[in-house]
C-alpha cells in the first residue's frame, strides 16, 4: 500500500525531503494544468510548477498534519499564482496574441470546430476575473470539492458554491457573446 499525500508530506517536514519526489510525480501535471488554464502561458505555468515545490521545500516545516495535503498545496499554488500576477508585465490581451498566431494546416472539419469550441471556452474563461477563474478551475478542471475549495479560500461551503454558480453564469454569458461575435 502507497503512503497517503499527508504521509509524504509529514516525512517531507520531518526531514525526509526525498519523499517530496513522490508528491512531484503526483502533482506535476494537475498543477500544470491549474496554471495553464489560469495563466494560458505554457512556460510561465511551468515555472509557477516548480515554484510551487521549492516552496513545499522552504515551508515544510509549517505543514500541520491534520490539514489535508491537497488544500494546502493549491494555497501554495494560489500565492504563487498571485505573485506571479504582480510580477507579471502587461501582457498582450489574448484576442491579440491569437490574432497573431501564424496560419495552420486545413483541418478536418469536426476537429476545427472542436478546436474552435475550446478556443471560445478559453477566451470565455480569459474574460472572467481571476478569483471567478480560479473557483472555476479548481472545481471543474481540478475537480477539488466544494468544502476543500470553502477551506482553501477562507469562506463558508456556501458561498463557493454561490461563487462556482456565478462563475458558470458569466463563462457561459462571455461564450455566447464571443460566439455571436459581441466581443472579439
Amino acid at each position: 500500500m502507497s503512503p497517503t499525500d499527508n504521509e509524504l508530506m509529514e516525512d517531507v517536514r520531518d526531514g525526509r525531503v526525498e519523499k517530496l519526489a513522490v508528491l512531484f510525480e503526483r502533482y506535476q501535471t494537475m498543477l500544470y494544468n491549474f496554471f495553464l488554464r489560469l495563466t494560458g502561458d505554457q512556460a510561465a505555468s511551468e515555472d509557477l510548477v516548480q515554484e510551487v515545490f521549492v516552496r513545499i521545500l522552504k515551508y515544510r516545516t509549517g505543514y500541520l498534519s491534520e490539514s489535508r495535503f491537497n488544500v494546502w498545496l493549491f494555497q501554495i499554488a494560489r500565492n504563487a499564482h498571485i505573485d506571479h500576477l504582480r510580477k507579471r508585465k502587461p501582457a498582450l490581451p489574448l484576442d491579440e496574441q491569437y490574432a497573431e498566431m501564424p496560419g495552420r494546416e486545413p483541418l478536418p472539419e469536426a476537429a476545427y470546430e472542436a478546436d474552435r469550441e475550446a478556443d471560445l471556452v478559453r477566451r470565455a474563461l480569459d474574460r472572467l476575473p481571476v478569483r471567478k477563474r480560479e473557483i472555476l478551475v479548481l472545481f471543474r478542471f481540478q475537480n477539488l470539492k466544494l468544502r476543500e475549495i470553502a477551506e482553501l479560500t477562507g469562506v463558508q461551503v456556501g458561498t463557493v458554491k454561490a461563487q462556482v454558480h456565478r462563475a458558470l453564469k458569466d463563462l457561459s454569458r462571455a461564450y455566447l457573446e464571443l460566439q455571436r461575435g459581441d466581443l472579439s
